[in-house]
């Protein structure tokens, strides 16, 4: 399928999202689209399968002039998008997601569930995922949904695949088996719009990339033909130095100990400590127990055995209220579900952990509280026209970006970075990792869970690695490479 969008403009109420946009999609390749967060990537791609409609502008498939009124009918000719957010039903088993308005029938008109689980294993085979069908999807790990949701892409009859982001909550492994696929794909004359902001993915799968920046068009190369810096100054417009900012910490006391902490069935014995000044990174496979260790120390889950300390005295967190007053903030993996109320202004998201600051005797100083929004907007380079505008009208890196202005807002001693950069442009990764640095200038003990290795090896200073819900080493910075951090998440000494 060969696709043609020309001169393609969008604009939501005021907000000029697109501004004359082209974009080209040949049969059979991979086509990498890339900007900063706010550029109008997931916008031109809504366009295409008739989720938003365009303003102005032309849409060729197949030499034909094409719009779709929905993207139920963009899929019947071909067309899928996965997208960022992830789409799962939570109360609904896995099986019961995969084939969500599309259900087999038998001849009796009663739903064919053999059929069905027979291709569901069939497909998740070919992903290697193992996840037992009748889990209700809401108990999976976000890393499960987002392979749920590329097996449910899959097994439709699709001549162009959308992905957005497909990888960011996936191990190295899962990912280079989602290679493997889409090489496959590729092979049988399936075209792939690749989405994302890993620089070595782009350059490892793609064939031709389009840059875009503010709504526009920037270039559209081949892959051989440019390179991460080129890439880097056109998405953001200037020059980004370096990729990880240069880390000089100075530790303190020990900030945070945990011992021994257990929780049935997700984690057990682990140790661990984090000094004021530190990034303690945390990587491992999906699965792994590392954002359940973080959960039940933050209190969202309770420890079966264990204790926390807190400069060397032991502290009982049973809620999260319980953390947030000893001085912990948690950004959480999942931020449309767990990290933002996505109705709430961006106002009153990072108001919600923050109240203490700019309220007395019951009453909130809106002034004060509108002089912390707007410092933290500006510190972070929110892209928003209002401080007032809705958390999900924002795009994914800058909803990531009011998450973690919240935490940060509160002045926490400890914080807990859980996929902080996950959908995350290399522009705003950059900022995000040198507000970390500042964070730790001031004494704060950040942990750093992530399965991205490039950036757990660029930010930490030392490395926890967990397999199988214990921790196997705890590495220096100077003797971690991603060989010896593989070997020890999989089991091998």
């Amino acid at each position: 399928m060969h696709i043609q969008m020309h001169n393609i403009h969008k604009a939501f109420g005021t907000n000029q999202v697109l501004s004359g946009v082209d974009f080209e999609l040949k049969e059979g390749e991979v086509h990498a689209l890339m900007g900063e967060n706010g550029a109008g990537k997931s916008t031109l791609m809504n366009i295409l399968i008739g989720l938003h409609q365009r303003d102005e502008g032309t849409i060729n498939i197949d030499g034909k002039e094409t719009y779709f009124d929905s993207p139920k009918e963009a899929e019947r000719l071909g067309l899928t998008f996965i997208h960022q957010e992830l789409n799962v039903w939570p109360e609904m088993t896995v099986l019961d997601n995969l084939f969500i308005g599309k259900e087999i029938s038998s001849s009796t008109g009663l739903l064919n569930t053999r059929q069905m689980k027979a291709l569901a294993i069939e497909q998740f085979a070919k992903l290697s995922v193992d996840i037992p069908l009748e889990r209700p999807a809401g108990e999976c790990s976000v890393g499960q949904q987002q392979m749920i949701e590329i097996a449910k892409a899959l097994m439709t009859d699709a001549k162009v695949i959308i992905m957005d982001e497909p990888t960011a909550a996936l191990t190295e492994r899962e990912i280079q088996k989602l290679f493997e696929v889409i090489r496959s794909l590729q092979k049988n004359g399936v075209s792939i719009v690749y989405i994302s902001h890993r620089m070595e993915e782009i350059f490892t799968i793609c064939d031709r990339i389009t840059i875009m920046r503010d709504g526009r068009t920037v270039d559209t190369k081949a892959i051989p033909e440019t390179n991460f810096d080129e890439v880097v100054r056109k998405m953001v417009g200037r020059e980004l130095t370096e990729r990880y900012p240069a880390r000089n910490p100075k530790y303190g006391e020990v900030i945070l100990e945990v011992r021994n902490a257990s929780r049935k069935g997700l984690f057990e014995n682990v140790s661990f400590d984090v000094k004021a000044g530190e990034v303690l990174g945390f990587s491992g496979l999906m699965g792994s127990g590392r954002t359940e260790m973080m959960r039940a120390i933050f209190g969202l889950d309770r420890l079966d055995s264990g204790e926390i300390m807190l400069r060397g005295k032991k502290v009982n967190i049973r809620k999260p209220s319980d953390a947030v007053k000893h001085g912990i903030g948690f950004i959480t993996e999942d931020r449309k579900d767990e990290g933002l109320v996505l109705d709430f202004s961006i106002r009153e998201n990072m108001a919600l952990t923050n109240l203490f600051s700019f309220s007395s005797k019951g009453f909130i100083s809106t002034v004060k509280e509108q002089e912390f929004v707007d410092t933290l907007i500006k510190r972070l380079q929110i892209k928003t026209q209002s401080s007032e505008t809705a958390a999900r009208n924002l795009s994914g890196g800058n909803q990531q970006k009011v998450v973690i202005a919240k935490w940060v807002g509160i002045g926490p001693s400890v914080l807990i970075l859980d996929e902080p950069t996950r959908g995350v442009d290399v522009g705003a990764k950059r900022e995000i990792y040198q507000l970390m640095n500042e964070l730790t200038d001031r004494g704060v003990a950040i942990i750093m869970v992530s399965s991205e290795l490039p950036e757990v090896l660029g930010m930490s200073d030392r490395i926890a690695v967990v397999h199988e819900g214990h921790i196997t080493g705890v590495l220096p910075k100077e003797e971690a490479t991603q060989e010896h951090i593989m070997t020890l998440a999989t089991g091998g000494q």
